[in-house]
């Protein structure tokens, strides 16, 4: 096994296509997970980018051994002028284009893409890894990344559901209407934090919204119930929890 690593540590045709052989199936593996899931970027994306990344410490390491045999008299000439280590910095600096075009504003204050931005970033640091011969984190990097990714997601869920702060966005006739709807959450023992109000659109006729920041209390009501509360009033035509 120590014969086999250290083979692939070297620098020649056969550890090349495995490192990004490797690249491409770890960047596969995480890019499955967000294309089920109708991600912006998904399976080819995260493929690509992992195999970028280790593209570009392969070529680093190319042109490092180049300049120690074919390229050594022109090193001798004008000196070494090489850093290794600029390659991999100026991938992570060119994944930032990439992962803030997947980040979007969507309508009532809410961001998405967050976690896509960031998964690509981790897909190219995984990528990095495998292009430098790095093998021992690539394979535990894949099972963390899905961990995250994957497993820890129906967890976020249910632990936005029970943490007492909510969110939430309330559509009602008349901008008078914002009083009976406070009072209605006060009456439940929830601290109204923050109001934004809007307007929005609907059969052409332009109806008052607010977006609302609330705590609950320790006891109940839990967050449906202070939905379905908020919703059984009649001046309110729509109500929703805002999750990000």
């Amino acid at each position: 096994m120590t014969a086999l690593m250290t083979y692939l540590r070297e620098f020649h045709f056969g550890s090349v296509a495995f490192r990004l052989v490797l690249a491409m199936i770890s960047g596969s593996v995480i890019g499955a997970g967000r294309a089920r899931k109708r991600r912006n970027a998904g399976f080819r994306t995260y493929t690509l980018t992992c195999i970028g990344a280790a593209l570009a410490l392969i070529i680093s390491q190319y042109e490092y051994a180049m300049m120690l045999g074919p390229w050594a008299g022109i090193v001798a000439e004008v000196g070494m002028k090489f850093d290794a280590s600029r390659f991999a910095a100026s991938v992570i600096s060119g994944i930032g284009f990439l992962a803030a075009g997947t980040i979007l504003s969507a309508e009532h204050q809410q961001v998405s893409g967050l976690t896509t931005a960031t998964g690509l970033f981790a897909s190219v640091c995984m990528g990095l890894a495998c292009g430098a011969g790095f093998y021992e984190v690539v394979i535990p990097s894949i099972f963390v990344l899905i961990l995250v990714l994957d497993v820890m997601y129906p967890l976020e869920v249910r632990f936005k559901r029970r943490v007492r702060n909510i969110n939430i966005f309330v559509e009602f006739d008349t901008i008078k209407d914002l009083n009976v709807i406070t009072d209605a959450i006060r009456a439940k023992s929830a601290t109204v934090y923050e109001i934004d109000v809007e307007r929005m659109l609907r059969e052409g006729k332009k109806y008052p919204s607010a977006i609302m920041v609330l705590r609950l209390p320790r006891s109940n009501p839990s967050h449906s119930e202070m939905l379905s509360s908020i919703a059984k009033l009649d001046c309110v035509r729509a109500v929703r929890e805002l999750i990000s």
